[in-house]
Parts: structure tokens; C-alpha cells; sequence
């Protein structure tokens, strides 16, 4: 799987795995934190989950700015890990977030978020840019590996998607059962609907509300329930301050990445220095060619660009639309809903070998997809997801989540589906990233300036950051329309992508000197 790739490949991704593992952590539970510690709505989480999201791409062309400007990407990936680690430290501060205090709160909560998000933007872009540097200063046989290369680089950020999403429940159950109550993933909105409304709330989910008060309790646990002032306070404080402790798991994250880059940052490429080394030997008329060869590129690059931004406005909803439909529309007594962001990173991992495998062999046979055809193939895929889950949905007549919330507790319990909906939709989200993100970023690497490595990089990402932008829009789907309305809007957005990247496959095989096929 390595033969033929740069030595500081695996160093780069181990590095980029540790980083990964510590976000992931975090991301699997952000807008359920938010919504369970302030009470939120759950179309305001996704806003600033969307605010988040985007300033994290954002700030990558920032950090590339930055890097290319200081010609210093190691020193400028290294600060993106110390402030990144710092504004975990925040996130774990465990403060009660109470009527007093709860908008001073959730303001530092966001000033903590953008330290993640501006570190990052350190980070991410710069790191990438390093590792195709690897394979621009390669021989022949290791740079025809550059896709596959970018694609082992993707597997390890998984590696550590994998495994952060199962951190924070287990640190949450563990504090809950410490503390003798048992997980119940509806508890705190009605907690803190209780606490807003008291007894004036409705019926139903007043009556919802001390059922499963009732069912959380553990034996051994003495609280009388009748008060419900205090079971709801005592309940958010107790599942609030779990999630709290994952954020130190981050942290260590953090700093684990650190060390391994720190270790490993002798064997990876100085970007500058090459520039500056092979400047000299270009005379004017090759610069000029040039010119207007990466002229071509960037119109290429920012045609492509146009494309994915719906593909992450589409994917991203994992962290959204995606997270509340886990937590409120699929069975979860066995399985916390944060768990199923896991599925995507397994089936990366398991299914990234497979799809090299298939590319290699077609090459092997003369049959060459170039990486714009790949990445129309990819919009179709994801376009496949959604029309699965919003036949799923209308099958089973799913409302809206704010129809939802006025069902009582046992007609809940009756709808939700079994997890194998969410397998399903992964699948092909997954399929559909591994089509479009790893070979993305080598497709960028390809086209891009050798001095505006980082830029460029940066500029992938800030497309993304557009994407993410619009996440907050499914959120708002979700709670006010029936589900298969919310989700054929992705449907449609995936199909008329597809159809726009198809439509420019062939100009851009040209500007790129790729061939679909030979």
C-alpha cells in the first residue's frame, strides 16, 4: 500500500490522524452540547455549528496566507496544534451554564470555538500543501501516485474519525452512571423546557418529562423525581459536565499530534526553499508559458470549486440535519446517537483500499477516469444517499421535528427505525466523499502555483467553508418540514451538481492534461 510513495507520508498523516482524532471529538457532539447545555434550538445550533464550520475553512486561507507570506508552513502547522489546544482547554472548563449566566457563557463557549477554528486554519491547509510538495519533488514513478497518495493521507484522518466519535458517550455514560442516572438523549431539551415553562408547559411533553425522569434514575439513585426544579438541573449539570471531559480528550489529541510532528518535521519538504532553488534555472519565455498555462488552471480550479460546495453543504449535514435525525428518528437505547458518525470513518478505511484497488486495475487495462469525472461521479453517489433516506422518510410518514417533540413518549418510541438507515446512507455518503475530498485535494495540488501551495489549499478549503456555511439550512428543514421535504432539497442540489461537473469534465481534462480514458 506504500510502496512508492514518499517516506514522509505516513509521518505527515500519522500527524494529521492525532490532530483529526481530537476535532472529531469534538464534532460528533458540538450541536447536541450546545442544545443540551443552553437549551438551544436546534435550527440555533446549527447555526453556529455553521459558523464554526465555515470560519474552520476560512481560516485555512488565512493560514496559507500566512505560511506563504513567512515561507514557514512547519513553524505555522505547529502553532495551529498549540492554539487548537488551547481553545479545547476552554471547551472543558466544566461551568454550569445557568439563567444568569448562560449568554456570558455561550459568548466564551464561541470565543473558544474560534480558537479551534483559527487553529485550524493554521493547520489543515498548510499540512496537505506539504504533502503534495512530497510528491512534486519526486521521481516519475512516485509522482504518478500522487491521487493514491492523497487517498492513504484521507485513510488516516479517518483512523482517528473512527475512533473519537465513541469517546465522548463514554465519558458521558460513565459520569451519568457515576452519578446513578441513566442516558436519555430527549431529557435535556424537556429539562430545560421545563425550566423555562414549569408546569405551564404542555401536557404531553410535561407528562414525557416525568416518564423519563422516572426511567433515568438507577438503582441506588434517591431522587424524588416530583421535584422537577431539581431533577432538571441536577440532570443537565451531571450530562453537561461528561461531555466536558471529552473535550480533554481532545486536548491530549492535540498534543499528541504535536509531538509526532515535531518528531517526524525533519523528513517533510520545505516548500519555499525549492521555489527558491529553481527559480534561477526558468528563463522568461518558460515564465511566460507558464503564465498563461496556470491562468488556464485556476479557471479549472475555481470551476471545480463552484461544484463541491454543495457537495459539503450536502455531506456536512452528518454534524447537523443528520446528528438530530440519528438522535430523534433512529433507536438509540443501545447506541448513542454521536456513535453513528463512526460509520463514515469505517467505511473510509474499508472501502478507500477497494476503490484503489478498482482504479488501479482499470489503469492496469488502459481505462483511465480522470479526477473530474470522478468528482461528477461522486455528486451523483451522494445525490443516490439522499434519495434513499427521503424514500425511507416518506415511507414512514415522518413529520417534522417540532411536530414531532408534541408526540407522547410511546408514539416516539414507536416511529424510530432501526440503525440500518443510517448504515445505508453512510455507505454511499462515504463512497461519494472517497470520489470527491482525497482526490480533490490532489486535483489542487496538481494545478496549483508552487509558491501559493498554501494559498491554493486554502482556497479549497474556503470552498468548503461555503458549503458549510449553508448547513444551518438543514436545520431549519428539519425542525419546520416533513423529513423526505427536507431531504430531497439535498436530493436536488446533489443531481444538478452532478450535472453542471459533467458538463465541464472535458475542458477541464484539457486544461489538466488528464484523459478520461486511453
Amino acid at each position: 500500500m506504500f510502496k512508492n510513495h514518499p517516506k514522509g507520508l505516513v509521518p505527515a498523516a500519522l500527524a494529521n490522524m492525532g490532530e483529526r482524532f481530537g476535532y472529531y471529538i469534538m464534532n460528533a457532539i458540538l450541536v447536541l452540547f450546545l442544545c443540551a447545555k443552553f437549551g438551544l434550538k436546534e435550527a440555533d445550533a446549527a447555526l453556529i455549528y455553521s459558523f464554526f464550520y465555515a470560519g474552520i475553512y476560512v481560516l485555512s486561507l488565512v493560514g496559507g496566507l500566512i505560511a506563504d507570506k513567512k515561507s514557514n508552513y512547519k513553524g505555522t502547522i505547529m502553532a495551529g496544534l498549540i492554539v487548537m489546544a488551547m481553545g479545547y482547554v476552554l471547551l472543558a472548563l466544566p461551568i454550569t451554564a445557568t439563567a444568569s449566566n448562560s449568554t456570558v457563557l455561550l459568548t466564551f463557549t464561541c470565543c473558544a470555538l474560534f480558537m479551534i477554528a483559527f487553529g485550524n486554519g493554521l493547520f489543515k491547509g498548510n499540512l496537505q500543501a506539504i504533502v503534495g510538495q512530497m510528491y512534486d519533488n519526486a521521481t516519475p514513478e512516485i509522482k504518478k501516485n500522487r491521487d493514491s497518495g492523497f487517498q492513504i493521507f484521507y485513510v488516516f484522518i479517518n483512523i482517528g474519525g473512527l475512533i473519537a466519535p465513541f469517546v465522548a458517550p463514554l465519558l458521558r455514560s460513565w459520569w451519568l452512571h457515576k452519578n446513578f442516572f441513566e442516558y436519555n438523549a430527549q431529557l435535556p431539551a424537556l429539562c430545560h423546557q421545563y425550566l423555562n415553562m414549569g408546569d405551564t408547559m404542555p401536557a404531553t411533553q410535561l407528562a414525557n418529562l416525568n416518564e423519563l425522569a422516572t426511567q433515568s434514575l438507577l438503582p441506588g439513585n434517591t431522587m424524588d423525581v416530583s421535584n422537577l426544579t431539581n431533577f432538571a438541573n441536577t440532570y443537565l449539570e451531571t450530562f453537561n459536565t461528561g461531555f466536558h471531559y471529552a473535550f480533554i480528550a481532545s486536548v491530549a489529541a492535540m498534543l499528541i499530534s504535536l509531538v509526532i510532528f515535531l518528531v517526524s518535521k525533519k523528513n517533510l519538504p520545505n516548500p519555499i526553499k525549492h521555489i527558491k532553488e529553481n527559480n534561477n534555472n526558468i528563463s522568461q519565455e518558460e515564465k511566460a508559458a507558464m503564465a498563461k498555462e496556470l491562468k488556464q488552471r485556476i479557471y479549472a480550479l475555481f470551476a471545480v470549486l463552484g461544484v463541491v460546495i454543495f457537495f459539503w453543504f450536502s455531506f456536512h449535514q452528518n454534524g447537523v440535519s443528520l446528528s438530530y435525525f440519528a438522535r430523534d428518528f433512529v433507536k438509540t437505547s443501545s447506541i448513542p446517537p454521536e456513535i453513528w458518525q463512526a460509520v463514515n470513518p469505517f467505511f473510509v478505511i474499508v472501502l478507500t483500499p477497494l476503490i484503489m484497488l478498482i482504479f488501479s486495475t482499470l489503469s492496469k487495462r488502459g481505462i483511465n477516469i480522470s479526477t473530474p469525472m470522478k468528482i461528477g461521479i461522486g455528486m451523483g453517489i451522494a445525490g443516490i444517499a439522499y434519495a434513499f433516506l427521503t424514500i425511507v422518510s416518506a415511507i414512514n410518514g415522518y413529520p417534522s421535528y417540532n411536530d414531532f417533540k408534541e408526540i407522547d413518549a410511546a408514539a416516539q418510541e414507536a416511529m424510530k427505525i432501526g440503525p440500518w438507515v443510517l448504515i445505508v446512507m453512510y455507505f454511499f455518503m462515504t463512497v461519494a466523499e472517497l470520489f470527491i475530498s482525497p482526490l480533490g485535494l490532489s486535483f489542487v495540488s496538481k494545478v496549483a502555483p508552487p509558491h501559493l501551495q498554501g494559498l491554493m489549499q486554502g482556497l479549497w478549503l474556503s470552498a468548503t467553508a461555503v458549503g458549510n456555511l449553508l448547513l444551518f439550512i438543514g436545520g431549519i428543514l428539519y425542525s419546520n418540514v416533513p423529513l423526505w421535504s427536507c431531504w430531497i432539497v439535498f436530493l436536488a442540489v446533489c443531481a444538478v451538481s452532478m450535472i453542471v461537473m459533467l458538463s465541464m469534465v472535458r475542458w477541464l481534462e484539457r486544461v489538466t492534461g488528464e484523459s478520461a480514458s486511453k
